[in-house]
This record gives structure tokens, C-alpha cells and sequence, in this order.
């Protein structure tokens, strides 16, 4: 049973505005997709997707799907370790790019509108996409996440965190959540914490602006 009430949304949008924080933030990665493989090619998250490995209730091969998987460079990653890894993303530019990389079979599915298959992952890895999705809806997203994964299964989180602020950042639509927040929406989906880092590491906290953490769906 959840284990608090969920909390009140941040912002409460109608229907033309929900829909305008999806059309508006899969335009701005549609129309940069190109440039945003360069810049973010590189990126190293081997933090991030070890926490998700080591938490993993059996061992593998696992079946993984990287929620916002843009460009395809973490789908790559968990196909050379020998999982069975598929991705999705709201922005077509970002699935076909995803496709030509990995090989991996890619969704298109909008993160508002998700048609996810029941028990089916071992895993979700949700890096840097969340964020995205305005707070009266995270609750319905992650009730969708928490019955896409198999019993035991476990869902990794990373987003930029803040003050409990919501709204357009420039062209992207951005809910910028404190930990207690985010923990309260978790739970009440759920979900069990296993763990929580904030990143880069090895810095002071205003200088990691991304909260990480990861969550069990239980047996």
C-alpha cells in the first residue's frame, strides 16, 4: 500500500497546457538532435549505470529499457554488456538516431502517453528524462513504471534538483524537484529506496546539480 499521500501538484495545468510541455520540450530536442549526440556522446555515466546493475535482483543477462534513451549511447552501453536493451523516446529525430546506433528495437512513445508492456523489464533506466514530465502527471507516469517492471525489479532515477519549482526553462518544460518531494512521489507509487547520490561526485552539494537514485518495485 503507499505509504503517504502523494503531493499536491506544483502547478496545475489544462489539457492545451499539458499538452504544450510535450510538443514544446520534443520540439527542442527534435530540432538539436544532431548536435546534442555530439555534445553528449561522451558523457560518462558508469555511476549511474551501475547503480542500476547492482541492485538488479538475479543475475543476468537482464532486460532493460532506457526510458529517454535519446541518441542511443546508454542503450549501447547495456547491449555490449550482454542485456537484452530496448529504448524509448518521445522525440523521433532521438528514436531514429537511437536505432542506427544500437540496433536496439526503440519505442516511440510520448512519456505523457506510454503503452508499456506489464512485468516485462527487469530494469528502467531513467536518466535525465523525468524531470520533463509536470508533477500532476508523475504520479501516473510512475504507477505506468511500476508495472512495466517485473516483482523485484528496479527503477533508476537521475534529475536535476531544486526547490520544488516547475515550469519552462527556455523551451523545455522542467519540474525541478528537493529530495523529500521526490521521495514522497516515489513512495506513494510504490516504489523502495535503495539508494541516493547527488553528481558529479566528489564536489560540494551546489556544485551537483543532479539527484540520482534508485527504487524497487517489491516481490
Amino acid at each position: 500500500m503507499p505509504h503517504d499521500r502523494a503531493p499536491d501538484p506544483l502547478a496545475a495545468l489544462d489539457a492545451e497546457q499539458l499538452g504544450e510541455t510535450s510538443t514544446g520540450t520534443l520540439r527542442h530536442y527534435n530540432d538539436g538532435a544532431r548536435s546534442f549526440w555530439e555534445e553528449t556522446r561522451d558523457h560518462d555515466v558508469s555511476q549511474n549505470i551501475s547503480a542500476l546493475l547492482r541492485h538488479l535482483p538475479e543475475s543476468g543477462p537482464y532486460t532493460i529499457l532506457d526510458l529517454g534513451c535519446g541518441p542511443g549511447r546508454d542503450l549501447v552501453t547495456f547491449r555490449d554488456l550482454g542485456h537484452e536493451t530496448f529504448g524509448l523516446d518521445g522525440a523521433e529525430h532521438f528514436v531514429r538516431l537511437a536505432q542506427e546506433h544500437s540496433s536496439c528495437e526503440v519505442f516511440h512513445q510520448n512519456f505523457l502517453n506510454l503503452d508499456l508492456p506489464d512485468q516485462r523489464f527487469d530494469g528502467i533506466f531513467a536518466n535525465a528524462v523525468l524531470f520533463h514530465v509536470p508533477s500532476q502527471e508523475l504520479p501516473r507516469v510512475l504507477g505506468q513504471l511500476w508495472h512495466s517492471l517485473k516483482p523485484g525489479g528496479a527503477l533508476f532515477s537521475s534529475n536535476p534538483h531544486g526547490s520544488n519549482d516547475e515550469g519552462w526553462s527556455g523551451d523545455r518544460y522542467c519540474c525541478f524537484l528537493d529530495l523529500p518531494t521526490y521521495k514522497r512521489f516515489m513512495t506513494q507509487a510504490q516504489f523502495v529506496e535503495l539508494e541516493h547520490y547527488y553528481r558529479p561526485t566528489g564536489k560540494p552539494r551546489h556544485l551537483q546539480p543532479w539527484l540520482a537514485s534508485v527504487w524497487r518495485k517489491p516481490e
